[in-house]
């Protein structure tokens, strides 16, 4: 005669068996943010806006992401705010260092590779931060070099970078670049136009990308000195 289990919880014990437990640490967060950047032929305009956020988190409307390096020299930077902070502290320094020792400010190419030095030094646990800097060259002309974490550098004359840079790089390639467009004369941008195609894009920026808005900054770089400017966008 078979023996029927009626009870079945009569035979398991009275505890559970817990599972190993992952604990996650990442020391990385992601402030959000965007950085858009023109060169001419005699001037360099960049732009950030001013939203820090995380998450669905709103932080600030009101954080300035462009940092003055020099007379004709500014970095944009976008991502996490503490390694931000540290990185443009870390960059002054240096940049006064030299002034002290050679008696004279770094120009600008000379501080593009600075910063490239300084994020392959910290490859092993790279700035989360997205760099573009943006400045006049020797002979007058604007230029910009945009960085990935570990300091490769590129340089370009248009660029976007941070939370929506995916959304703005093909519009300033079509607008900017002339690129996939037929029978357009390819004519140098102007000062005026750079400035007007930069409002444009953050404002499409805005209606996109929630890490993006409030307003933005803008630094129009020039032999005269550095400019600035604010526009509104939405703060919704």
């Amino acid at each position: 005669m078979a023996l029927v289990d009626r009870e079945p919880s009569r035979y398991l014990p009275d505890y559970d068996v817990q599972a190993p437990k992952q604990l996650h640490f990442s020391p990385y967060a992601d402030n959000g943010g965007s950085v858009v950047a023109i060169a001419g032929d005699d001037f360099s305009i960049i732009a950030a806006d001013t939203r820090l956020s995380a998450g669905f988190s709103i932080y600030t409307r009101k954080q300035e992401k462009l940092f003055t390096l020099s007379s004709n020299t500014v970095l944009g930077c976008s991502g996490c705010w503490c390694d931000t902070l540290t990185l443009t502290r870390v960059m002054a320094a240096r940049m006064q260092m030299y002034e002290h020792e050679h008696h004279k400010t770094m120009a600008t190419p000379a501080a593009a590779q600075m910063l490239s030095t300084m994020l392959y030094y910290k490859r092993f646990f790279p700035y989360y931060v997205s760099n573009i800097l943006a400045g006049l060259d020797s002979e007058g002309k604007g230029v910009i070099y945009r960085y990935d974490p570990v300091g490769h550098c590129e340089k370009n004359y248009y660029v976007a970078g941070g939370s929506s840079g995916a959304l703005l790089q093909p519009l300033l390639d079509n607008q900017v670049g002339y690129l996939n467009q037929e029978n357009v004369e390819k004519v140098p941008i102007t000062k005026e136009k750079a400035l007007a195609i930069i409002k444009d894009v953050f404002t499409s920026a805005a209606e996109r990308d929630i890490y993006t808005g409030d307003g933005i900054f803008i630094k129009i770089i020039t032999k005269d000195g550095i400019a600035t400017d604010f526009f509104e966008l939405r703060r919704d």
